[in-house]
């Protein structure tokens, strides 16, 4: 079984074992856990083939907002990202088109139940949470809906620690904060909350339709309505773009870091934005070994401090590339990159495949705001906050569902203090784009002991120095988008607290007081959960290259920060200030595969995952004139699968860019009343009587 047993971040809980059944093998898996990751535990990527053209079909988002994963558990269908796994649960493989199940029995009809509540907060992510807390401080009757079994959406992913400032939690996990803002949402009198349900639509005459505990419908009806979806991840078009093996970043932090499920031996990760250079070092974390990560433009989009981590340890970027295919017969084997010139057309003969058995998509998220449009569309009072609102960091997002928490507050008539304009403002810095990096000074200081600050980019982050207790660390200006420097007015105590606070694990302390030749280093590591040993040998790095091998003379854990290992090391002076982290083991990289075979032609690959409709046909269909995707609907079947059209729709778009017709004359599809499958039954209150009686 592939199951995380250590991990330098996460405690690894004691989990009951039950037994499952996959075509009628006998397996293993752990209560709480879902399908999907229970297979990943076992090493099955392969859950079915479509009944189209017999393609393998595995996980790709985990999220609930695809189809790739379904599989017949006890004889009825389901997504196996969004179903927990029980003991005895007997699942089949999803091959061609199931049999329905012979019921001897009648079936008796109920009435479905009405809720009332002040608000209703669909998602339970960072925006909901923030949001949700703010109502119940001020005793409105709240009802919180999220369709996992725990609070805190994607941020229980997340085992880096926050950028930003002490308001939304900076130097903070992620997955400490969703268990702080979950606790206390949980504690207020006036807040219901409903875990694994799942709203499935919203109606004009307000009503809001649940699918509470996904068994029992319900019609919920809410004077307000705030929208916190979060985001899915986007795809890209490349031969092999299907096989199980491909999917997004975030599903496989779901695996990873969630369920403790080693997803992968050999990941490569396509897109150098911050979830992608997060999956990355994630993936490490975990003992998985990242081969490679390609970024088309010819920087990373992500902060630079989360590309430093990477680049320290090892990882090598490849910016200007972008992937050509992933090669496999029924899972990936391998990917094919290469370079692009500066008008993103591929430079032939640079074409280089890597084995791996795991290819990460990091690509940019698009809003899940269906529910939003539609209540827009009906004339509720509805708000929307976090990723459904504007793509942005957690961080970001526990501001705005703050802000639009308030700014409902006041529709209500209920007097606030909070100044909203201001906390806007602080929302915008948020979310905006980070700037290149910039060459920093080294300070010429070198007698006793300071910390030296190794991060050079603007970003929204101060928790060094709230921390310092001789209060010596300030932003430039003190404006959270400038560097911080040691104002050295008083002397530094020595604490490492501005050292394990780092997010970017950007910060190391120098002193020279005991030896100014060979002065001590203190780095921070998060790659082990236990103390190194006095005496072991570390490797030290710069920002570009391995410095040597030192011996670790202290190495310790602060009560504030036990997840993050202070090692001491003492070095020649000429690298003190150069050094900037530790790793303990030597890089290896892996050298390119000699094969390269392209057998697809463009017009092959698939862009329509759910009904296998390929890039060729739809280019037919444009070039024959088609403009409405309404009309592409009718043609191909595309966007008619599970999904619904949100994962190929960004898709098609591109497409129709591609062939020259301008976005103002494309007619989009017309959504969907529903946004997931919902059994008939469930709007029946049908219960099935046993004997027909």
């Amino acid at each position: 079984m592939e199951n995380i047993t250590k991990h330098p971040i996460l405690e690894i809980p004691e989990r009951k074992r039950i037994k499952f059944k996959f075509d009628g093998k006998a397996l293993n898996g752990f209560e709480g856990m879902v399908i999907s990751s229970a297979l990943f535990l076992n090493k099955i990527k392969i859950f079915g083939h479509h009944i189209k053209d017999s393609s393998p079909q595995g996980m790709f988002c985990a999220n609930g907002q695809c189809s790739q994963c379904n599989v017949i558990a006890d004889g009825i269908p389901v997504k196996a990202c969004m179903t927990l796994l029980t003991d005895g649960m007997e699942i089949r493989s999803c091959d061609g088109l199931p049999e329905l199940p012979l019921v001897d029995s009648a079936v008796e009809v109920g009435d479905i139940d009405i809720i009332n509540t002040e608000v209703l907060v669909i998602g339970g992510g960072p925006a909901g949470l923030s949001a949700t807390k703010l109502f119940g401080e001020r005793g409105i009757d709240v009802l919180l809906i999220d369709d996992k079994n725990r609070l805190g959406g994607k941020l229980v992913l997340q085992t880096h620690k926050f950028f930003g400032s002490q308001e939304v939690y900076a130097g903070k996990r992620g997955i400490d904060i969703a268990e702080i803002l979950g606790e206390i949402v949980s504690s207020l009198n006036s807040i219901k909350v409903w875990l694994n349900s799942t709203v499935v639509a919203v109606f004009s005459d307000n009503f809001i339709g649940v699918l509470k505990k996904n068994e029992e419908y319900v019609l919920v009806r809410p004077n307000y309505l705030l929208i916190a979806t979060g985001a899915r991840e986007k795809m890209l078009v490349f031969p092999g773009n299907t096989l199980p093996g491909v999917y997004g970043a975030g599903a496989f932090q779901t695996l990873v870091n969630r369920d403790l499920v080693k997803a992968a031996d050999k990941v490569f990760i396509v897109g150098g934005g911050n979830v992608g250079l997060i999956a990355g070092y994630h993936a490490i974390q975990a003992g998985i070994d990242v081969v490679g990560l390609i970024e088309a433009l010819s920087l990373c989009g992500g902060y630079r401090v989360h590309e430093d981590k990477l680049r320290r340890l090892g990882v090598p970027i490849y910016t200007n590339h972008t992937i050509i295919s992933a090669n496999g017969q029924s899972k990936v084997e391998s990917i094919t990159i290469g370079k692009l010139d500066d008008k993103f057309n591929l430079i032939p003969g640079t074409e280089r495949t890597f084995s791996c058995d795991t290819i990460l998509i990091a690509v940019g998220l698009n809003p899940v705001n269906e529910f939003y449009n539609k209540a827009k569309q009906f004339n509720m009072k509805v708000r929307v906050a976090g990723d459904a609102q504007e793509i942005a960091e957690a961080s970001a997002a526990i501001f705005t569902g703050r802000i639009e928490a308030l700014k409902m507050l006041k529709e209500m008539g209920i007097e606030i203090e909070e100044n909203i304009d201001e906390l806007e403002k602080f929302a915008n810095i948020m979310k905006a784009k980070p700037p290149a990096p910039r060459e920093i000074k080294i300070i010429e200081k070198e007698d006793g002991i300071f910390p030296l600050f190794h991060c050079n980019q603007e970003i929204p982050c101060n928790p060094c120095t709230s921390v310092c207790p001789q209060g010596q660390i300030e932003t430039v200006d003190n404006l959270i988008t400038q560097l911080p420097y040691f104002k050295g007015e008083e002397d530094c105590i020595g604490c490492g607290k501005c050292v394990a606070v780092c997010p970017g694990l950007a910060v190391t302390l120098v002193d020279y007081r005991k030896d100014k030749e060979y002065p001590s280093v203190t780095f921070p590591l998060e790659l082990t959960s236990e103390k190194i040993s006095v005496g072991q040998k570390v490797i030290v790095v710069s920002d570009n290259r391995e410095l040597g091998e030192f011996e670790v003379k202290r190495s310790r854990f602060l009560k504030e920060f036990p997840k993050t290992l202070l090692i001491t090391v003492k070095i020649p002076a000429e690298l003190a200030k150069i050094a900037v982290a530790i790793k303990l083991q030597k890089t290896t990289y892996d050298q390119p595969l000699d094969i390269y075979q392209k057998s697809y032609t463009d017009d092959d690959v698939i862009v329509c995952r759910c009904e296998r409709v390929s890039v060729g046909e739809i280019r037919k269909w444009i070039r024959y004139g088609i403009k409405d995707l309404n009309e592409l609907k009718a043609l191909t079947k595309v966007g008619m699968g599970a999904c619904g059209g949100k994962t190929c729709t960004p898709l098609i778009n591109r497409i129709f860019r591609e062939e020259g017709v301008l976005p103002e004359e494309v007619i989009p599809s017309t959504s969907r009343p529903l946004f997931i499958e919902v059994p008939m039954s469930a709007f029946a209150r049908a219960k099935v009587k046993k004997g027909g009686k």
